[in-house]
């Protein structure tokens, strides 16, 4: 599966963007989806994921109640709702497909999509 991310830029500290990751290949269906986050100077860190079926979802912390992800495998597709974005948001996010059960880690990543930048001024 090849995965391809867009959708950041920069929006003022309490806006809201949507990222989207589109993959390609037809073993998409068969991967849960994540996206983590590297902040400059800083360790990439897991953000959310969902289950293949869409069935279960997991955030971290600081990102539970603002973030939201989906997926559509009829469109081989991946979204994450970013909401009340704060200026620890800013990072670049990257979407990846995972195996595993629960929340994935790095070694759990198949395959990972390019960055896209996600910038939130104060």
């Amino acid at each position: 599966v090849q995965l391809q991310a867009s959708g950041g830029g920069l929006v003022q500290a309490g806006g809201s963007l949507r990222l989207s990751c589109a993959a390609s290949g037809r073993t998409f269906s068969r991967y849960a989806l994540g996206w983590f986050r590297q902040a400059p100077g800083k360790e990439r860190e897991f953000v959310t994921a969902v289950t293949w079926g869409g069935a279960s979802t997991y955030y971290a912390d600081s990102v539970k109640g603002r973030f939201t992800i989906s997926r559509d495998n009829a469109k081989n597709t991946a979204s994450l709702q970013m909401n009340s974005l704060q200026p620890e948001d800013t990072a670049v996010y990257f979407c990846a497909a995972t195996g595993g059960d629960g929340p994935p880690s790095e070694s759990d990543v198949a395959a990972w999509g390019q960055g896209t930048q996600v910038t939130v001024s104060s």
